[in-house]
């Protein structure tokens, strides 16, 4: 079980992954978890085509890949302060240029600088500062980030429906904009000040750890980004056509979002049980079970049209969803040591992440061709399939081999 009493804490580190935790909902629930729901009212004040609009998200999908590896360097030079504060801001200004976009042209410089603060704050950053900062502790402060993360998509579509409602879509964004610049920013300039440079080393760290030359030597390394890499093409996409996808299905705005709203609730739920039970568990083992799992339930939406049925299934993929994050911020400093996981998870990611920008865009081209979103949704298991596979492929790697 998970027994950490205060006085276990290392100095700083509850202070730090508070700060971290409510960074983490809220700027999931900003900048990854709005955008489906301004998807249908942008598209009917613009008329502006569900390609393009999807076409915008993908930009900033594919930017925040481009960018993760130099936030992962700046993370491994010192710098996690300045950059996850300017990403907040950058934040802000992107939903700012959004809130006023009239032509094509804006929505997609906007999501050039939501797409950057994303590399900036989203999990990556803070998952390298725990590693880095807590050699003893971080799979716990990992775990308690992930777990309160978990609520965002709870958190973010009902609060966001709610703000277009009353609001109009284009006062919900100045809405972001202000949390972002008012909250995050001060908060993660105060919880990262005086964060070090250097990696806090751990009598039982390994002699040495694998530059990001070596981590490309080894096959592990593409077996783990291929499998990381096809969860995050399926996740893109689910998410950016979920209200359509069961509006699709016949449920109404109102339905849909009685639905999503348990994915965040079931990721709580699945890391509370590894917070309590797991944390002695291989993280492989656990990865094997619920990269599996997130096929499994897209291939069972897919067959399902009944509002019951569609929760059980969203509730399925949630907790595959939440734990899959714990098994990956873990299991790349288990595989590469942490003195350069910085660049070797902003690398990993970073490819997952530009391809993962193909996601959405891909299952509007998908529709102009095939009407229904059944058979794409069939498309993402099959590409959940390889990824299980890729996964299963990568063992621990035998650092030496890579230099």
């Amino acid at each position: 079980m998970w027994r950490v009493s205060r006085d276990d804490w290392p100095e700083g580190f509850r202070s730090l992954v508070t700060s971290l935790s409510v960074g983490q909902i809220f700027a999931w629930a900003a900048l990854y978890y709005g955008f489906s729901s301004f998807v249908l009212p942008m598209m009917a004040e613009t008329g502006w085509s569900k390609a393009l609009v999807m076409g915008a998200n993908t930009v900033g999908l594919a930017v925040w890949g481009l960018a993760t590896y130099a936030a992962g360097a700046a993370v491994d030079r010192g710098h996690a302060r300045l950059l996850m504060s300017s990403g907040f801001a950058l934040g802000a200004a992107g939903f700012a240029l959004w809130a006023v976009a009239t032509t094509p042209w804006m929505l997609y410089a906007a999501w050039v600088l939501l797409g950057a603060a994303c590399a900036a704050t989203l999990y990556e950053p803070a998952f390298n500062v725990l590693t880095r900062q807590y050699p003893t502790r971080y799979r716990e402060g990992i775990t308690a980030v992930t777990l309160v993360g978990g609520l965002a998509s709870t958190l973010s579509f009902p609060a966001v429906a709610g703000f277009i409602e009353g609001l109009g879509w284009r006062n919900a964004l100045w809405c972001l904009a202000a949390l972002l610049a008012g909250l995050l920013v001060p908060l993660h300039l105060w919880a990262l000040r005086g964060i070090s440079h250097a990696v806090v080393t751990h009598p039982s760290d390994p002699e040495d750890a694998a530059t990001l030359k070596q981590a490309f030597r080894l096959p592990v390394f593409w077996l783990l980004t291929l499998a990381f890499t096809l969860y995050s093409i399926v996740m893109s996409a689910f998410w950016a056509h979920v209200m359509p996808l069961f509006a699709g299905k016949g449920l109404s705005a109102a339905q849909t979002l009685a639905i999503v709203v348990w994915v965040g609730p079931a990721q709580v739920l699945g890391r509370f049980v590894f917070a309590v039970r797991g944390l002695g568990v291989s993280l492989r083992r656990l990865g094997i079970v619920v990269m599996a799992a997130i096929p499994v339930s897209m291939t069972l939406m897919a067959y399902s049209s009944d509002p019951v049925a569609l929760t059980a299934w969203v509730c399925l993929y949630g907790v595959a969803n939440g734990l899959v994050t714990i098994v990956r911020g873990g299991l790349v400093p288990a595989y590469f040591g942490r003195a350069h996981i910085g660049r070797i998870g902003g690398a990993m990611s970073g490819i997952g992440l530009v391809a993962r920008a193909i996601g959405p865009l891909a299952v509007a081209w998908w529709l102009l061709w095939v009407p229904g979103y059944d058979g794409a949704l069939l498309a993402m298991s099959a590409a959940g399939v390889l990824a299980v596979v890729a996964f299963v492929a990568a063992r621990k790697p035998d650092l030496s081999l890579g230099r």
